[in-house]
């Protein structure tokens, strides 16, 4: 079966914007906690930022994996904290936390000495204690075991949501092969995952990949610095296999569609995949994380 092409309808800028949950002032939603909590990996002590909704009791919680750049605004000038994140984190975080879910940002590079993160074209130099194929999914199964032990947080109803490395990050920590958990399935690990333009070229995904739990994967065809057609072919392989995967192709989109600033929202084909990416990954969401 091939995978599933969609082609996202616009809206004027504003409500685009609206929609996308474009960053408010800080008075607008509650302010991020810094929190800290192991990897998996057993030696780093990892950085969070904690975005929880005002209404009291447990609620459905997602982990969110930042991309090569990592998680702070390129103008944060060495200052890497809850007040330098960059638009895009922000406004996707505030997005969740003001539609009942705990939101946790988690920096794996800062802990490690990378925290401003990567430039353009350097996959093949970045170093190994920074993989997203065997390193950074255990800083994701840390994430979920540090949100389990929350009494604010329903400890089965964790998902999942990852930009481009983290996003490759995301495929491989929901695989049935996945490094940092046992019997991986639901009930054990991620109960959904979303991936945002992920690179699909990896080693562990090569041959053969089944997620263990429904993934979405959303894709911008215009794309420059992944291959989408390589994902594709991924997405075709697994889903004959039977694997629970969706694919959605943006049709002139672009890599980064939904960073909020004016040069990525300025072209119609990324207003558009903004507007829908933060619709159907709402409903993608609500479907497998409500509680039963």
């Amino acid at each position: 079966m091939l995978p599933r092409v969609a082609r996202a309808q616009g809206l004027g800028l504003a409500l685009v914007l609206l929609l996308a949950g474009h960053p408010r002032p800080v008075s607008a939603a509650r302010a991020p906690e810094t929190v800290h909590f192991p990897s998996a990996d057993g030696t780093t002590t990892l950085v969070g930022y904690l975005f929880a909704p005002e209404s009291s009791g447990a609620h459905p919680a997602i982990v969110l994996l930042h991309g090569r750049s990592g998680v702070y605004s390129s103008l944060a000038r060495g200052a890497y904290n809850a007040g330098t994140l960059s638009k895009r984190h922000m406004a996707w975080s505030e997005f969740w936390q003001q539609r009942g879910y705990v939101a946790l940002l988690v920096d794996s590079f800062g802990p490690r000495g990378y925290a401003g993160g990567f430039p353009r074209g350097s996959y093949s130099k970045r170093p190994a204690e920074v993989s997203e194929q065997s390193v950074r999914p255990l800083d994701a199964y840390g994430a979920l075991a540090y949100l389990r032990q929350r009494s604010d947080v329903v400890p089965d109803r964790v998902g999942i949501q990852g930009w481009s490395n983290g996003a490759m990050t995301t495929l491989v920590t929901v695989s049935d092969t996945a490094p940092g958990i046992t019997r991986p399935s639901p009930a054990t690990g991620f109960r959904a995952a979303l991936a945002l333009y992920p690179g699909c070229n990896m080693d562990r995904v090569k041959q053969r990949y089944l997620p263990y739990a429904p993934l979405l994967v959303l894709l911008a065809s215009a794309d420059d610095e992944v291959s989408p057609a390589t994902c594709a072919k991924l997405a075709e392989r697994t889903r004959a296999a039977g694997g629970p995967l969706e694919l959605v192709m943006y049709e002139g989109a672009e890599h980064n569609f939904d960073d909020p600033g004016e040069t990525k929202q300025s072209r119609d084909a990324n207003r558009r995949a903004t507007e829908d990416a933060r619709a159907r990954a709402e409903r993608f969401f609500r479907a497998h994380l409500a509680s039963p």
